[in-house]
């Protein structure tokens, strides 16, 4: 088998990182599969509190196996039935977008095509300074998939979405920084630890909460005010019947830090 996807439990955060690194982690089939399975589980098991995403041999993710599919990978294979494996392998953008947990791409070199919709699909996207960022799918004559365009589109704008997708640039760390593509970016020397102190802080932070801000900031990109301020009400109101809420809540009166359990 090429390529997998490693799992790495520390504490309550659980690692998966995507190992290719003969490819720059491009994912195959398999490696798909394996990243569907982790996420659905991490996204039921209340014992991971943040789920890390990232590749190793000192990239992120290359895309699709571009190899694979030059060597007649899905020859046989009808429109419809490519269609299907499509969707089905993209279900891992859908995971780390919507799960109700923080989800982090820790980027340490190369993402392109499905690579950066992955990193795109999550929460905070945290990268070197060195990194270069492309889509990449106008140049192999591909209109992008992994969730790509309605990521980049809810992000930029449809008119940069589309200069990004057709042209295809090579952006630096700073420049997709600037765009907003990139949450943070770290030189080579504080990459590590900084990432790190970062994913420990969410880890220790109220999870259930930040769940529900991952609700209600989706739905209020896509609604008005009003149902957005309806969403909220509920969704405070759900948080307002926690065991964290009431011990950050007597925390804060006691004038001491607050511990989240997440229940």
């Amino acid at each position: 088998m090429t390529g997998q996807v490693l799992r790495q439990t520390r504490g309550s955060v659980l690692t998966l990182t995507l190992d290719n690194p003969g490819s720059r982690n491009a994912i195959t089939l398999e490696m798909s599969t394996q990243l569907c399975a982790a996420l659905r589980e991490a996204a039921l098991d209340s014992a991971v509190r943040v789920v890390v995403l990232t590749g190793s041999g000192g990239a992120f993710c290359a895309g699709g196996d571009v190899k694979a599919m030059a060597a007649g990978r899905d020859a046989g294979r009808s429109v419809e039935q490519r269609a299907s494996q499509l969707r089905d392998r993209a279900e891992s953008v859908r995971l780390l977008h919507e799960m109700g947990k923080p989800t982090v791409a820790v980027i340490p070199g190369a993402v392109a095509g499905a690579g950066l919709g992955l990193a795109l699909a999550c929460d905070f996207r945290f990268a070197r300074s060195d990194v270069k960022l492309t889509t990449a799918f106008a140049r192999v004559g591909l209109a992008g998939d992994f969730g790509v365009n309605w990521l980049l589109t809810r992000m930029l704008g449809i008119a940069r979405a589309r200069e990004l997708m057709m042209f295809a640039p090579l952006l630096t760390a700073d420049q997709a920084y600037a765009m907003g593509l990139l949450t943070r970016v770290f030189s080579a020397d504080e990459f590590e630890a900084k990432t790190e102190a970062l994913v420990a802080e969410l880890a220790a932070g109220p999870t259930i909460a930040y769940g529900h801000i991952k609700q209600i900031t989706s739905l209020a990109s896509a609604c008005a005010l009003a149902p957005s301020l309806d969403a909220e009400a509920l969704h405070q109101a759900n948080c307002m019947v926690t065991e964290d809420h009431a011990g950050a809540a007597r925390a804060f009166a006691e004038k001491r830090p607050p511990v989240f359990n997440g229940r």
